[in-house]
């Protein structure tokens, strides 16, 4: 008798076990449910990684009930990026926020070291991380100039953003994580205490493959979502139905986005500027507007061979080459959708979070807004 009991008991578990998973709803991506964005394929992972050479890694900081943050890297290739730096550019839609070396990139064109994003208070701290990182590599012992590229969003309201708890070591392990292929998203690293369109935001990524007989060219998009508006899905509503948006219920319009553009595509700073620039469109078709205290920054960089800048070289010249002008309207619209699709990846993989004072931002309510999608027939 004892042993039906036992058996019985170790069944209603089983079965309690079973009822409790069926219940977890797993995040998912715009794409997996079914909300398409614009014209253009994904590539493989749809994610900045399909870039070739490009990584990504993060370090979430959750610590006790007060710190919710972290820190994200992006690697143009996985070499000494000081020796070998890439051609970058930086497009500022409205600058309430801190891109530590950003003029640097206007002046010289170049990115040197990896970037890295983290909160407003801690960009500091991370790029004095970076420094360090670059200097133990090989061949850089005796650099007396380093330019870190670090971006930011303020995650006040959800982490004790005084604590500045992003360390050196958590850039360090961030640094040795960063990998190819599939990119966590939502709540992770810089994006564990951002809030988006009053909404729980986070990191988010996607991708763009231009067709064989445009070069078969790649865009790769990584956002930090943290800012406020007027929430649209492929031109649904959303927001507006949701009765969560700027002028309702205290949704702010304040906050940022940072946005890292990859392409394989062979280009010019100048024009790396100019895809950096339609990114915001991308960011506008969601439902953003860049308010007067919102960080709305880009940050694109290519990996194409032509794009290499040799530190040591002992040429006096470069020898270019670069998409025509007339080549750059699909890339455009590569990065405009990427970007889009980025943003909303950020939304449906976040999750809820409890932090700094007990605040808490929920997910974005993922049934309804497929409800909302299938009324305005974005979807079927």
């Amino acid at each position: 008798m004892k042993k039906h009991k036992q058996t019985d008991f170790v069944f209603l578990i089983i079965i309690l076990l079973l009822l409790a998973f069926a219940n977890v709803h797993p995040q998912k991506r715009s794409r997996d449910l079914n909300i398409k964005v614009g014209i253009l394929e994904p590539g493989k992972y749809n994610a900045i990684t399909d870039v070739n050479g490009v990584l990504v890694g993060h370090r979430t900081v959750n610590q006790n009930e007060d710190v919710r943050t972290g820190v994200t890297v992006i690697l143009p290739h996985s070499g000494n990026i000081f020796q070998d730096k890439v051609k970058a550019a930086v497009y500022v839609a409205n600058g309430f926020g801190k891109l530590i070396g950003s003029t640097q990139i206007e002046e010289l064109g170049v990115i040197e070291t990896p970037i890295a994003l983290t909160n407003t208070l801690n960009v500091f701290n991370v790029a004095n991380a970076l420094i360090d990182f670059t200097l133990k590599q090989k061949g850089n012992e005796n650099l007396g100039s380093i330019n870190p590229v670090v971006g930011e969003t303020n995650d006040g309201y959800l982490n004790n953003i005084q604590k500045r708890s992003v360390t050196s070591e958590h850039v360090f392990e961030a640094l040795a994580k960063a990998d190819s292929g599939v990119v966590l998203e939502g709540s992770v690293g810089a994006g564990t205490g951002t809030t988006c369109f009053g909404f729980k935001g986070g990191i988010g990524t996607s991708s763009r493959v231009l067709p064989k007989s445009k070069g078969s060219y790649t865009v790769g998009v990584l956002v930090q979502t943290n800012f406020g508006g007027i929430l649209e899905i492929n031109g649904a509503p959303v927001g507006r139905e949701l009765g969560k948006y700027y002028m309702k219920n205290d949704v702010s319009p304040d906050g940022s986005c940072m946005i890292v553009v990859a392409t394989d595509a062979p280009l010019s700073n100048r024009n790396l500027r100019r895809l950096a620039k339609r990114a915001i469109l991308g960011l506008a078709k969601t439902g953003g507007f860049c308010s007067n205290g919102s960080g709305d920054y880009v940050i694109a960089f290519s990996t194409h061979p032509a794009c290499r800048v040799s530190y040591r070289s002992s040429k006096t010249t470069l020898q270019i080459e670069e998409l025509r002008n007339s080549e750059m309207s699909l890339l455009f619209l590569a990065v405009v959708e990427a970007t889009q699709e980025a943003i909303y990846n950020s939304l449906f993989m976040a999750t809820d979070v409890t932090g700094f004072k007990k605040h808490q931002i929920q997910k974005i309510p993922v049934d309804e807004v497929v409800k909302i999608s299938k009324k305005y027939k974005v979807i079927n």
